[in-house]
């Protein structure tokens, strides 16, 4: 993800760029997206957080359960595994917030997905 566009100002909401395929094919590459920082994480949900290991690097995953040390984050793209399958629990303090919708291309809300199996 790119850095963040239009934090802070009244309005909890951000603008971030896609970069990657580990959320296909929920977002794509170059897709822009609008974040809504401290939004209500549940199960299902696409999420903003900032990577376990490198925390200057943002990330979307889809939310899919809670562990007892935070958020169990998983890939959309079967194929991708740079997930909590390889960095464990996203802890809640590097939660940033829940993507709301596409802006581009193609303009469309972020509904929930069942969630995925937690392994």
């Amino acid at each position: 993800m790119s850095a963040e566009r239009g934090r802070g100002g009244l309005l909890p909401l951000g603008v971030v760029d896609v970069a990657g395929p580990s959320m296909v094919p929920t977002l794509y590459e170059g897709d822009l997206v609008l974040v809504r920082y401290g939004g209500r994480i549940t199960p299902g949900a696409v999420v903003l957080f900032r990577h376990p290991l490198r925390q200057d690097l943002l990330v979307v995953k889809r939310a899919v359960g809670r562990r007892p040390r935070g958020w169990w984050m998983l890939s959309d793209n079967q194929f991708v595994d740079s997930d909590s399958r390889e960095y464990g629990a996203v802890p809640d303090d590097l939660v940033l917030g829940r993507v709301l919708l596409r802006l581009r291309p193609r303009p469309a809300w972020l509904g929930r997905h069942p969630a995925r199996t937690v392994r």
